[in-house]
C-alpha cells in the first residue's frame, strides 16, 4: 500500500479512515461495484466494515474510529457500490448510533442479531478466526441470505417508551439491592431481623428508638440510616419515572391497559420492545418471540414439548406480572382460567404457563388493533365505525375475550359482563346496514364496592 510505503502507522491510516483493502479485480477479471452487502461490526472505540458481492465475495474493507465523523468516513468509502445495503450487528444495542446516522443519510440498513452472525461464522468452511473483519463479513453473509433479517426503522415514540422503561427496570434493581444491604445492617441490630417489606419509612422507624451501646453499634446505626435515606430516593425517583411513563402510555392511545392486569409499566415495555407488530405473522409467532409458547423437542414417533427459555425476556416478565397480577384477584377472568387448569390437573406452574399464553394472544390482539387504528388515522377519515374497540379488533364479544378491563366499571362488571348473549351475525349485519345502534340497557353491578374498585395492578 503506498501510505505503508512512505510509512504510515496503522495507527494514523485508522484514523485518516482509509480502506485496508479494496479487490476491484480478481484474477484478471473485473469485479461488479453494484448490488453490494456491507457488514458492520460495531465497537465503542471502532467500527469494521466488509463489502461482499451476491456470491459472497469479499470487495473491500475499513477500519473508522468511533467519532462524530464515523458515518461520514464510511458513507465516503462506500461511494464505488451505488447500489448497497447496509447490515449492522446490533442496530439496537452497540451499534443503534450508528445505524440511526446511516438511515439519516437515507441508507437502507437491516439489524442483524450477534447470535445469527456468530452461527454463519461457525459455520464458515474457510477462515473461522475471531475478528472484527471476519465478523464484519460474518455479519454481511447473514444479512444476504437470511430472510428474517429486520430494516432498521428510524426511532420513534415506542423508543422513548423503551428508554423508561428501561430507566424503571434499572431503578427497580438498585431498589432491591439497597433493600438487601439495609436489611442485612438490621439483622446486626435487632434480632431476627425483619419480617415483613422493608420501606425507608419502616427502617427509619425501626432506628429511632435504638440507642448504640458502642461505636460500632453506632456505625452500624448511622449506615442503617443512610441506606433508609438511599432507599427514599429511589423510590421518589421510581415514581417519578413511572409517571413519566403513564403520560408517555397515554400519548399512544394504546388498548393494552384495558387489559387486566397490564398498567402503564406493562404497556411500555411491550410497546417498546414489539414497535411494529406487522413483523409477527401470527399471534403464534408472537408468542414464540415473547417465550410463552413451548417449544418442541420430539425424536421419532414421540412428540415431546418443554419449556421455552427462548424469546424476549423483557416481554416475557411483563406478560408475567400481568398474570401474576390477574391471579392475585379471585373475581377477575384470568384467575377463573388459572383455577379452572388446576381442575384439570394441572400443576400451578402449569396452569401460570396457560395463562400466560392466553395474556399473549390478548396482547398480540390489542397490538393489532393499535396498528389498524393508526392505519386508519393516517389514511384519513372513511374507516366503519366501531373499529375502536377491542372487541371488534379481537373479533369477539367481550365475554369470549379474556381478562377484560383493567378498572371494572357498572357497565363492564366481571360477573355481569359474562352473562349477556352474543348478539347473531345476521343482527349484527342488518343493524350495520341500517347505521343504526341498538339501545344498551344500564346494567347494575351486584356489588357496586367491588365495581368501582380500581383493580389495575400494575405492577
Amino acid at each position: 500500500m503506498a501510505w505503508l510505503k512512505r510509512g504510515v502507522s496503522a495507527t494514523k491510516v485508522l484514523e485518516l479512515g482509509v480502506p485496508a483493502t479494496v479487490l476491484a479485480r480478481r484474477k484478471g477479471r473485473s469485479v461488479s461495484m453494484a448490488a453490494v452487502m456491507i457488514g458492520v461490526d460495531p465497537h465503542k472505540a471502532s467500527h469494521t466494515a466488509v463489502v461482499i458481492s451476491a456470491a459472497e465475495e469479499p470487495l473491500g474493507e475499513l477500519r473508522v474510529r468511533a467519532c462524530a465523523v464515523q458515518a461520514e468516513r464510511l458513507l465516503a468509502w462506500a461511494a464505488a457500490w451505488p447500489q448497497r445495503t447496509w447490515a449492522v450487528e446490533g442496530a439496537g444495542g452497540l451499534g443503534h448510533l450508528l445505524a440511526q446516522q446511516l438511515l439519516s443519510a437515507g441508507e437502507r440498513v437491516l439489524d442483524v442479531p450477534p447470535k445469527l452472525g456468530a452461527r454463519v461464522r461457525l459455520l464458515a468452511a474457510g477462515d473461522t478466526n475471531k475478528n472484527d473483519p471476519n465478523d464484519a463479513r460474518s455479519v454481511a453473509i447473514a444479512a444476504l441470505r437470511s430472510a428474517g433479517v429486520r430494516e432498521v426503522r428510524a426511532d420513534d415514540h415506542a423508543a422513548v417508551l423503551k428508554i423508561w422503561s428501561k430507566r424503571h427496570r434499572d431503578l427497580g434493581r438498585s431498589r432491591t439491592q439497597v433493600v438487601c444491604r439495609l436489611h442485612a445492617v438490621l439483622c446486626e441490630l435487632i434480632p431476627g431481623g425483619v419480617s415483613k417489606a422493608i420501606t425507608a419509612a419502616g427502617a427509619a422507624r425501626l432506628l429511632e428508638p435504638a440507642a448504640p451501646a458502642g461505636a460500632v453499634e453506632a456505625a452500624r446505626c448511622e449506615l442503617a440510616a443512610a441506606f433508609a435515606e438511599d432507599l427514599r430516593g429511589i423510590d421518589a425517583r421510581i415514581r417519578e419515572t413511572r409517571k413519566k411513563l403513564a403520560v408517555a402510555v397515554q400519548a399512544t392511545g394504546t388498548s393494552l391497559t384495558g387489559l387486566y392486569g397490564v398498567g402503564p409499566v406493562v404497556a411500555a415495555v411491550v410497546i417498546g420492545d414489539v414497535r411494529d407488530v406487522s413483523r409477527f405473522p401470527g399471534r403464534d409467532h408472537f408468542a414464540a418471540c415473547n417465550g410463552t409458547a413451548p417449544i418442541e423437542v420430539s425424536s421419532g414417533p414421540r412428540k415431546i414439548y418443554r419449556l421455552s427459555r427462548r424469546g424476549n425476556r423483557r416481554l416475557n416478565h411483563a406478560i408475567h406480572m400481568a398474570a401474576v397480577t390477574q391471579i392475585g384477584h379471585r373475581h377477575s377472568q384470568g384467575r377463573a382460567y388459572y383455577d379452572k387448569k388446576l381442575a384439570e390437573g394441572k400443576t400451578p406452574k402449569e396452569a401460570l404457563r396457560s395463562l400466560k399464553r392466553q395474556i399473549s394472544n390478548a396482547i398480540f390482539a390489542c397490538l393489532q388493533a393499535d396498528a389498524r387504528r393508526a392505519a386508519s388515522r393516517a389514511g384519513g377519515p372513511g374507516g366503519q365505525p366501531g373499529n375502536n374497540s377491542v372487541a371488534s379488533a379481537a373479533g369477539s364479544h367481550p365475554r369470549h375475550r379474556l381478562f377484560g378491563q383493567a378498572t371494572p366499571g357498572p357497565g363492564h362488571h366481571t360477573t355481569t359482563a359474562a352473562g349477556n348473549p352474543a348478539p347473531s351475525p345476521a343482527h349484527a349485519a342488518a343493524r350495520k346496514a341500517r347505521g343504526q345502534r341498538s339501545p344498551r340497557k344500564p346494567q347494575r353491578p351486584k356489588d357496586t364496592s367491588q365495581a368501582s374498585k380500581n383493580t389495575s395492578g400494575a405492577p
